[in-house]
């Protein structure tokens, strides 16, 4: 499908994210989305799986997962705001991002990137060496 968006670095998941973010929340409310990718590097699919408040959200990995086994996607790219304006990671967010890869080496897909953003700004764990 010519009309499907190709992810190739972590910018096109960034921009990918930010317009597929419900644009009068991004400043207020975490919200923790999923991108599903094909073979071609493809998005197949794109999920909000949760939303929290201010400083958090709660992800629950299965339902992570369930979006990869219905979209039949290879691989995904994790991604969540920060309200705070603040791209750094936090602990709490290292810790999803190792247990959803954990989860989703059993079932051979690949979790590429988790990319933290704001309107201005992105941190990708990817390009930091830290997936």
């Amino acid at each position: 499908n010519k009309d499907r968006k190709k992810v190739q670095t972590s910018v096109d998941a960034y921009n990918i994210l930010l317009n597929n973010h419900d644009d009068g929340t991004i400043d207020y409310t975490e919200t923790f989305k999923v991108l599903y990718l094909n073979h071609a590097g493809q998005v197949v699919g794109c999920i909000t799986v949760s939303k929290g408040g201010i400083t958090a959200t709660s992800v629950d990995v299965r339902n992570v997962l369930q979006g990869a086994l219905l979209t039949n996607a290879v691989a995904m790219i994790l991604g969540h705001n920060h309200p705070s304006g603040n791209v750094k990671p936090s602990r709490e967010d290292e810790r999803i991002t190792d247990q959803i890869n954990k989860a989703a080496q059993l079932l051979n897909i690949r979790v590429l990137d988790h990319i933290v953003y704001t309107r201005e700004n992105h941190f990708s764990f990817s390009d930091q060496g830290r997936l």
